[in-house]
């Protein structure tokens, strides 16, 4: 474990070697990338099995910067949830390397795309393994940076730029949120160390209204990152980077970091009831909601992509519900049976010349014999079909919801799962059932380095949720919360009808997706006929960006355009008076500075005479 801080460098080396020499080696740059990451990925599984073995957390830091009796330290730290986190970002980093050897061949800039993944895998695992706040929000940044290089790599087309630029503004908004709350939290403790921090909360030298202030602040910056509603709309636009990318952010990464960071943080935010209850509402919300919007869309990625945020306001909800470990445990399943389902995507659009409207696609289960399966492997996944991962991680958050008392958003929670299961499965029927909608072309199977770690993350979508469960043992739950009384339980014991309840309403959105757009018996526009302006809405996704340009976007370049008059015609203006009155002069003058005496005295005897005309007016007095 004490060598843990080799792990973020592979990939920083990775980018700098790219972009030395990136150039030169051109396709030849994914070797380097892929090596790079697979070192980080060997190194992160060596960290986590000494960690579970080690009897306590491993912690080295050094003095950074001293500013009169303040130390600030920089430095890494190893413990169960990012020894964990290592793991997950690693691997998922390394066959998203691996995948987009295939899908970015023959693209002009292919060494700068690999480059910008490096920077942004290093940005992630820095985060990781930082002990402290003040280095956390460094690499927190540095992610943002990394997220709206890739979002924007397609630079030439404007929906690109857009979505990179939004995407990154988004995620400022929250982080102004985060700064201000780690500035207060080092204002009452003196220190932007975690330990120190909880030390001091559970010792209650910081106010309970300090604590829910902080709480909340720091909930803010994870709500921008993990595109939680209100800061949402930014996640699904970011669809337009590469497909590798939008595995890499929307599995395990940038989205995943919010999360991340509220598990991190966790006994600050369970010493604060009501820090908890905004947790939980937002996250409750955030999953019906964007779970909502992804029964309308007809884009492939956009329909996961509000898939995503669903399952991390999933997260949210349970670490809002005093589910440490069910929120930690469904960001491990999701990271696998996400980027599968990324990469799956990725090789049909691959498949089909980039084409991604559903509504064109049809007939390409026997097309593509491995991408089809596996892409059914994902879909079962995040729907919550028994024996998948998902349907553990999603049974754990329900019964820590139930438990915790959140009846009302347990309900939401639910319907949440049946509108999951129903618009994965619309999504898989109307992509790989029936027959083609339009001419598809030469469509071929992706070639094996886009297949094999989509193989991977296909098996670990089905065992990855086995490592917790009440059935065969609470391995990974137990593990998570030793030693850390403030983190919970391993396991939540929880009514058995919880389980069948999720299962039934899983089977019954996959029963439903599957007389719609399968056996077609119930027409597809049953509800869409009866009701087409509640369906306008959801459509397009409830005009809140629409709201955001109208109010937001528009009251913003208003004030622009109103500072920009008061620069231009009052500020600017009164210098271009003053300087033309200067100016005035100095040319008034110098037709004085003609080199006559004569003149000269003229001057000086005028001016004798008006000082001696204001000493007579002024009867002798002047001053």
């Amino acid at each position: 474990m004490e060598n843990a801080w080799l792990i973020p460098l592979f990939p920083l080396l990775s980018f700098v070697f790219l972009l030395l020499f990136g150039r030169k080696l051109k396709e030849g740059s994914a070797y380097a990338g892929i090596l790079l990451t697979l070192a980080s990925l060997v190194f992160s599984v060596i960290v986590l099995v000494e960690r579970m073995a080690a009897p306590a957390s491993y912690k080295a830091e050094a003095v950074w910067l001293k500013i009169g009796e303040l130390e600030l330290t920089a430095g890494f730290e190893v413990n169960q949830l990012n020894a964990l986190m290592l793991v997950i970002v690693s691997l998922v980093s390394f066959l998203v390397h691996t995948y987009s050897k295939g899908y970015m061949h023959g693209d002009d800039r292919f060494h700068v795309f690999y480059a910008y993944l490096g920077l942004f895998t290093f940005a992630m695992l820095g985060l990781v393994l930082s002990p402290n706040l003040l280095q956390t929000y460094i690499f927190w940044e540095l992610v943002g940076v990394g997220s709206f290089l890739l979002i924007g790599f397609y630079y030439f087309k404007n929906e690109a730029r857009a979505a990179a630029k939004k995407a990154f503004i988004m995620t400022r908004i929250g982080d102004v949120g985060l700064l201000i709350g780690m500035i207060l939290l080092f204002w009452q403790v003196g220190s932007f160390e975690y330990d120190e921090i909880f030390a001091a909360v559970e010792a209650g030298s910081i106010s309970g209204t300090m604590i829910t202030l902080t709480a909340i602040l720091i909930f803010i910056g994870a709500v921008g990152k993990s595109g939680q509603f209100p800061l949402h709309t930014w996640l699904p636009d970011a669809m337009e980077g590469p497909t590798p990318v939008s595995a890499l952010i929307h599995a395990a990464t940038m989205v995943a970091a919010g999360v991340y960071l509220v598990a991190a943080t966790f006994p600050l935010f369970a010493a604060s009831e009501t820090a908890m209850m905004t947790v939980a509402i937002i996250g409750a919300f955030t999953a019906i909601f964007a779970a909502s919007i992804g029964l309308a869309q007809t884009n492939i990625k956009r329909v996961l992509a509000y898939s995503t945020v669903s399952q991390l306001g999933y997260m949210m909800l349970a670490l809002g519900s005093a589910g440490y470990v069910a929120g930690v445990f469904h960001l491990m399943t999701h990271a696998f049976f996400k980027a599968l389902l990324f990469l799956a995507a990725g090789s049909v659009i691959h498949a089909l010349h980039h084409k991604q409207n559903i509504e064109e696609m049809g007939g390409l289960w026997k097309k593509l014999p491995l991408t089809g399966p596996l892409f059914l492997m994902g879909t079962l996944a995040i729907s919550g079909v028994p024996l998948f991962s998902g349907f553990f991680s999603k049974d754990e958050i329900l019964i820590a919801v139930w438990a915790h008392g959140n009846y009302f958003l347990f309900i939401l929670a639910v319907i949440a799962a049946f509108f999951t299961a129903f618009y994965m499965f619309r999504l898989f029927f109307m992509v790989f059932t029936g027959e083609a909608r339009s001419p598809l072309g030469n469509v071929q199977e992706s070639p094996a380095t886009m297949t094999m770690p989509m193989v991977v993350l296909g098996v670990l979508a089905v065992v990855a949720g086995y490592v917790n469960t009440p059935w065969f043992g609470t391995f990974l739950g137990d593990w998570l919360v030793e030693g850390n009384e403030a983190l919970g339980h391993g396991h939540i014991e929880g009514p058995a009808w919880i389980m069948i309840v999720a299962t039934l309403v899983s089977l019954a959105g996959i029963f439903l997706a599957y007389l719609m757009y399968y056996k077609k018996s119930l027409a597809r526009d049953w509800f869409t006929s009866r009701a087409p302006i509640t369906y306008s809405i959801v459509r397009n996704k409830y005009f809140i960006d629409e709201f955001y340009n109208l109010s937001v976007v528009y009251a913003t370049r208003s004030v622009s355009l109103f500072l920009r008059f008061i620069e231009l015609f009052l500020v600017e203006g009164l210098m271009k008076l003053v300087a033309g009155v200067v100016s005035l002069l100095g040319k008034s003058g110098s037709r004085f500075q003609n080199g006559q005496i004569q003149t000269y005295g003229m001057a000086a005897f005028l001016g004798l005479a008006v000082l001696l005309l204001i000493f007579a007016l002024t009867g002798g007095y002047i001053g």
